[in-house]
């Protein structure tokens, strides 16, 4: 007959502590690969208690999935990394990432937060702390990328996870097994070595720190129109689907209409030279969107009786009422029902709006872009030296 000796309570006491050390003594180890890994993206304490102790769910992948990584926050780290630049600037940014993860058939590692700019927000998401790190205040200050953007819908065309994601703590543990197979660091590098180098194209991971002006410098050459892989339209048409959801029902409710972007404020922005005259990148721009000159300048867009839907950053109350003597106005405002259940900040408020904008049967832009877009001024959208007096006089090429 078998006997079976019983472990003494002392013998059970030291295995279990035993057996404690050992797990501490992995762990430790573990913190201490998996922040060296993190050091790259920033100070390796700071990287690594910003993961986020909620992971996403992952999505399913092949067993041959390559990743690229460009950090985690957009235009960081950089110049901007401190900072938070508009909307429009982070998606030029995001869309150049996205552009290289197409290009080299990798899986982009999307930040998982977007930061909102003050200046653009007046929803009251945005506290204020003395106390607070800057660190504390980038995340109080920002939203969730995905309240923003359809993670599935932009997967569609370019593979995404984010970096709040199961999947992306295991590539980065995956990543370390491999050590030198694992990952690169990359800066400096061009998107065509990057695939065309097998030390590369055969990595598990790309690390690259992009230019420190901000992102979508690396997509310097967008001039040449053959190079672009996303047009403009295409992260603005993958809008979370309950912002998809507002814009659609607006849209409905609407009916038959066209819209019209007009873009103040911040494009007003004016200087004194050392004269002491005042000056501005955009000479024409407070003219041509004033209501007397908009209505000179759509008449042959825009026929008489239409609805007019106005999307500005214009905060003068009543500022477009002028236009209300040809045609029927609209504004996000006149929606509210629908928007304030969704809205939490600025930005979700301005996707909401393009999608609208976009939906219309005409569509007259702030800026002329190209031959093609209808446009309120004949100011090239981006100037960053030739400042010029502001003009308000009408011209002979005004309407």
């Amino acid at each position: 007959m078998a006997y079976h000796r019983t472990a003494k309570p002392k013998q059970i006491k030291i295995r279990s502590l035993l057996l404690l050390l050992a797990l501490t003594i992995s762990a430790t180890a573990f913190f201490f690969l998996f922040s060296s890994l993190l050091s790259t993206y920033g100070s390796s304490s700071s990287s690594f208690n910003s993961l986020p102790i909620m992971l996403k769910r992952r999505h399913h992948r092949t067993g041959h999935d390559k990743y690229l990584y460009w950090g985690r926050k957009i235009d960081c780290p950089g110049k901007h990394c401190d900072s938070c630049e508009g909307l429009g600037h982070q998606e030029s940014s995001l869309r150049c990432a996205l552009e290289e993860a197409l290009y080299l058939h990798r899986i982009f590692v999307m930040p998982s937060r977007m930061c909102i700019n003050p200046l653009h927000n007046k929803k009251g998401i945005l506290h204020q702390s003395s106390e607070a790190s800057s660190e504390e205040m980038w995340e109080k200050n920002s939203c969730a990328m995905d309240s923003l953007y359809d993670m599935d819908l932009i997967s569609s065309t370019i593979p995404v996870i984010l970096d709040n994601s199961e999947e992306w703590l295991e590539v980065l543990t995956t990543a370390m097994k491999l050590e030198a197979r694992g990952v690169a660091h990359v800066e400096g590098v061009s998107r065509a070595d990057l695939k065309d180098n097998n030390h590369y194209s055969y990595l598990l991971l790309i690390n690259r720190t992009a230019s420190p002006l901000s992102w979508f410098m690396e997509c310097k050459d967008r001039n040449n129109r053959s190079a672009i892989m996303l047009p403009y339209s295409f992260l603005p048409s993958m809008a979370a689907e309950k912002l998809r959801e507002a814009a659609d029902k607006i849209k409905a409710l609407l009916g038959d209409y066209d819209a019209m972007h007009v873009r103040r404020g911040d494009k007003m922005k004016t200087r004194k030279d050392r004269f002491g005259v005042i000056k501005t990148l955009h000479p024409h721009l407070d003219r041509d969107t004033r209501p007397e000159f908009i209505l000179c300048r759509i008449a042959k867009w825009v026929p008489p009786g239409r609805t007019l839907f106005i999307a500005s950053n214009e905060r003068t109350p009543g500022f477009f009422s002028p236009l209300s003597v040809r045609y029927k106005l609209a504004y996000s405002s006149n929606y509210s029902k629908i928007l304030d259940p969704v809205v939490e900040n600025n930005y979700q408020l301005f996707m909401i709006e393009r999608l609208v904008l976009m939906g219309a049967k005409t569509f007259i832009k702030t800026f002329k872009e190209d031959e093609t877009t209808l446009s309120l001024t004949g100011d090239p959208k981006k100037n960053n030296k030739n400042w010029q007096e502001p003009v308000y006089t009408a011209d002979q090429h005004t309407c």
